[in-house]
């Protein structure tokens, strides 16, 4: 009896919380390991943290402006096919579904696991089957969750990014107490240059921005944010420096407790530090960071599920995935496609070479779809945009993001080219399928799913 289309639900207090939550997950109690191994010092590693942090600003600035400029929801996506056309674009869509979503999901997924078991298994680790099997519970959790609710799904984000800020605080707080009292020990000679290795410093950015991902979620969400053109921008600076802060304390907490090869021996960096300094809350700690890659499994859906959704809109993606549920205004399709991808790379993934995997084809199109605002504010000059920034800041983004990408083949050459041919199968199929718009074939088949999942197409459009 209603309009069926999605909703205006997002109001600046859950943008603000759909980037922390998005930010502050599994990156801050999986990564430093990652940036520490990489980078080969205490010194150097707080460099990167806080040179990913400002990257990860600069980034936001970018895709604030861009979020202004175009109207519609889908993030990278949408910026990339608006800005340097179809093509890109669609590789974009390819490379973000078979690699970088369910390898970023299924790494969160797993430390999700991790630290929900450590508890239970402490001082030894916990199994590995386990672990996976919790996580996958996990995540069909918050995939039911996101198919059944907007708001609901919106609401639990905003009570876990109050959790992660929890959780960030019981690690700050100690840390911070030790080193007021003078436990310097662990910084002595912090800068070692003979630990340094340059071909490895893009690998310890790709863990830190691992760890600052999400800044761009609101973008996903576009259509669906009450006043984009104010709460995009604000939402995005406030929730970046917060998190830029929370994460440099963070790690210097981590360092002040643990030693340099304690850091690189934990497998869970969070419960080794709990261990050491806090042993009181040795079994709170471990089930807040879980519940903080639980808000990161929920932000990572919400927005992904968008995505698709546009995409389909779009013709670039089968028509089934751009309708909605009659009943509960949710983009059900969209929703549940994910997850079977996500579910065999739980089962047969590492962490870190996941994390390596989906980096490269995930930094490539940030950096192009940055190189698309420089593009789009060149041919159309005319257009006045209400939040604008330097142009050097898209520029420098553009060029760091792309060179780090260039050198990452000398980091993991393996991983790195298994993204790149996941990237470039996408040719063949843009060409033979999307090009000559053979995806109508299968409309009956979309019929027949369309019946049975209960969603027909949005009704009004939102932007």
């Amino acid at each position: 009896e209603e309009a069926v289309f999605l909703r205006k639900k997002i109001t600046l207090l859950r943008a603000f919380s759909l980037l922390i939550g998005s930010m502050v997950g599994s990156g801050i109690f999986i990564s430093p390991k990652g940036v520490l191994k990489n980078s080969g010092s205490v010194g150097f590693s707080l460099v990167v943290w806080f040179a990913c942090g400002l990257l990860s600003m600069f980034g936001a600035l970018c895709y604030a402006e861009l979020g202004t400029r175009i109207t519609k929801s889908g993030g990278h996506y949408i910026y990339i096919l608006e800005t340097l056309g179809p093509l890109p674009s669609f590789l974009f869509l390819w490379a973000e579904f078979f690699a970088i979503r369910p390898a970023n999901s299924a790494v969160v997924s797993l430390a999700f696991g991790r630290y929900i078991l450590e508890p239970f298994f402490a001082p030894c680790a916990a199994p590995v089957p386990a672990v996976k099997l919790v996580s996958l519970l996990g995540y069909y959790m918050v995939l039911t969750l996101n198919s059944w609710s907007v708001t609901w799904s919106a609401r639990l984000q905003t009570a876990l990014s109050i959790v992660k800020l929890v959780a960030l605080a019981l690690i700050i707080v100690p840390g911070m107490m030790l080193l007021a009292q003078g436990h310097t020990e662990n910084f002595q000679d912090a800068f070692d240059r003979q630990s340094l290795v340059l071909d490895k410093l893009p690998l310890a950015f790709y863990a830190g921005m691992f760890a600052y991902s999400g800044w761009f979620q609101a973008s996903f969400v576009r259509e669906e944010l009450v006043r984009p053109e104010r709460n995009i921008p604000l939402a995005v600076i406030v929730s970046v420096i917060t998190v830029i802060v929370g994460y440099m304390l963070t790690n210097v907490s981590y360092y002040t407790v643990l030693g340099t090869q304690d850091v690189l021996a934990s497998p869970a960096v969070a419960v080794s530090f709990v261990q050491r300094a806090f042993k009181s809350l040795i079994s709170v700690v471990p089930v807040l960071v879980a519940l903080s890659c639980f808000g990161t499994m929920n932000g990572g859906i919400f927005t992904f599920s968008r995505t698709l959704f546009v995409a389909s809109r779009e013709g670039q993606w089968p028509p089934l995935f751009s309708m909605i549920h009659i009943r509960r205004h949710t983009p059900l399709p969209a929703v549940m496609l994910m997850f079977p991808l996500v579910t065999a790379m739980v089962c047969i993934g590492d962490i870190y070479h996941l994390m390596n995997f989906f980096s490269f084809s995930r930094w490539l199109f940030i950096g192009l779809a940055t190189l698309g605002l420089i593009v789009h504010r060149h041919r159309h000059p005319e257009l006045h945009s209400p939040f604008k920034v330097p142009l050097f800041v898209p520029v420098s983004f553009t060029i760091i993001c792309l060179f780090t990408v260039a050198m990452s083949f000398y980091s993991d050459p393996v991983n790195i080219s298994i993204g790149c041919t996941m990237v470039l199968s996408g040719f063949p199929v843009y060409y033979l399928i999307i090009h000559r718009q053979m995806s109508n074939r299968c409309h009956y088949l979309t019929h027949k799913l369309q019946l049975l999942l209960e969603v027909v197409q949005q009704e009004i459009k939102t932007y």
